[in-house]
This record gives structure tokens, C-alpha cells and sequence, in this order.
């Protein structure tokens, strides 16, 4: 081998290697190539081929912005009839003077599909108006529902109350003429033990109980007891009064009703 050769394999070619810094080059040139490949990209963007479609709708875009000239033959042919640009259509010029606009489909959708979507738009929401209207009147029956049964509740805790008022009323004023036993059982109030015993009965009603047909209600039974205590006893639960007789009840006494009262 020759002296001016150097060894690769020798010492000195090694040392005289790492003076070379390796990584710098290398990273120069990745940025070289990253900028040539950008400008490659940028380039081909540029010149690039344009699609159909793209041609298609520049070619039309430019059709419609530029008014139409002598080479169009339905435009010569009125020039020939006495046409001028810018003129109405029509012998006296009161026709249209725009072109009627054109409208580009851009759907797959066939002649008449807009109007059967709108179509379908309209029943869609005549259909949600008619829901919430009807959802809107149950809710309105429900509310005056729900009053009426309020009212109902009350005025059966207040003939209830006015019941118990006139039977203990009764009681009195009857064992005051002497009288021992009610008309009815239920004109007088019932003890704690007989109210357990009837309890009793009705959960064993009988076949004939059953025939005898609705029970009178609260308010019913007011109704009867107030016009026997009036009648008899010539006495108003809501005055608060025993009259002397039926013309002085008549006279003094409102009415033969709470309401009469109020």
C-alpha cells in the first residue's frame, strides 16, 4: 500500500472522520428536499387539470354573466322583428326584459320532488300543530278537572261537618220533646260501639241491602235532616236558632242552605 494512501482501517482515517460533524449536512439537506417537495405541491396544485364539473359550472357562470350577441340566433331573430337590448318584450315593450333565471338542479331528485318535500314539510307541521293543540286541551281539561274534584272534596267536608252538627242538634232537640228514638238511625249520632257494629255489617253486606240501591250520600242526608229539624223543630243549624214558629223561620231565617247563609 502506499504511503499517501490512507487506511480506512487505521487510526488515523478514523480520528480524521469524527472531525466531521455528521448531522449538520444531514439536516440541511432534509430541509432542501421538504422545501422542493413543498414547491412541487404548490406547482402541481396550480397547474392541476380541472374536473368536469368544475369546467362545466365556470362555462355556464360566464354564459350567464355576458349578454347574448348577433351570433345567437333566437336574439337575431328579434333583432330582425324590431328588438333593441334592454327592451320589454311585447309590441308596446311591457313584457319581460330580464331572461327568466335558470335554476340549476343540484339533487338527484326528479321533476316535482320540491314540491312533494314541501308538501310533506307543510303535513309534518300541521300534524305537530294539531298534537300540541290537542295536548294542549287535555291539559286544560285536566286542570279543570282537577278543580272541580277540589271543589267536590270541599263541599263533602263541609256537608259532612254541617251533617254532624245538625244530627247532635237533633238528638238534643228531640229528647228535649221526649222523643227517644231518631226517625232514622242515622238522625242522631251513632255511639263509638255502634259505629264499630255497623263498620261490621257493611263489610258483610247482604243480598238484600244490595237491592235496596244506591246510599244516600252526605249532603242528601243534610238535606233531609235540615228540613226535618226546620219542620219539627223549627230550628236553623246555620242561624244557629230555634224559632218560635214556621212564620217566624220563614221571616228571620236567610234560606234552608249554607250558601243562603253566606
Amino acid at each position: 500500500m502506499a504511503d499517501d494512501e490512507d487506511d480506512y482501517m487505521s487510526d488515523a482515517f478514523l480520528n480524521k472522520m469524527q472531525d466531521v460533524r455528521p448531522g449538520v449536512p444531514m439536516v440541511r439537506r432534509a430541509k432542501v428536499e421538504k422545501k422542493k417537495e413543498e414547491q412541487h405541491k404548490e406547482k402541481n396544485i396550480k397547474n392541476r387539470q380541472k374536473s368536469f364539473k368544475e369546467q362545466e359550472t365556470e362555462s355556464r357562470e360566464a354564459r350567464l354573466q355576458s349578454s347574448l350577441g348577433n351570433e345567437n340566433k333566437g336574439f337575431a331573430l328579434l333583432q330582425k322583428m324590431g328588438y333593441k337590448a334592454g327592451q320589454g318584450l311585447g309590441k308596446q315593450g311591457a313584457g319581460r326584459v330580464e331572461p327568466i333565471p335558470l335554476n340549476i338542479k343540484t339533487d338527484r331528485g326528479g321533476i316535482g320532488m320540491e314540491e312533494v318535500k314541501k308538501r310533506k314539510a307543510e303535513e309534518k307541521l300541521e300534524h305537530y300543530r294539531h298534537k300540541m293543540h290537542i295536548k294542549q286541551q287535555v291539559q286544560t281539561q285536566t286542570l279543570e278537572q282537577y278543580r272541580v274534584r277540589l271543589k267536590t272534596e270541599r263541599e263533602e267536608r263541609q256537608a259532612e261537618g254541617d251533617l254532624r252538627k245538625s244530627q247532635r242538634a237533633c238528638e238534643q232537640l228531640d229528647s228535649q220533646k221526649g222523643i227517644t228514638e231518631p226517625r232514622e238511625n242515622w238522625y242522631w249520632p251513632a255511639p263509638m260501639t255502634e259505629e264499630k257494629e255497623e263498620e261490621s255489617e257493611e263489610e258483610e253486606e247482604t243480598d238484600e241491602e244490595e237491592d235496596k240501591g244506591e246510599e244516600l250520600t252526605s249532603l242528601d242526608k243534610l238535606q233531609i235532616l235540615t228540613s226535618y229539624l226546620r219542620g219539627v223543630h223549627f230550628y236553623c243549624i246555620w242561624c244557629g236558632t230555634m224559632y218560635t214558629d214556621e212564620e217566624d223561620l220563614t221571616t228571620n231565617c236567610p234560606g234552608d242552605s249554607a250558601a243562603d247563609h253566606d
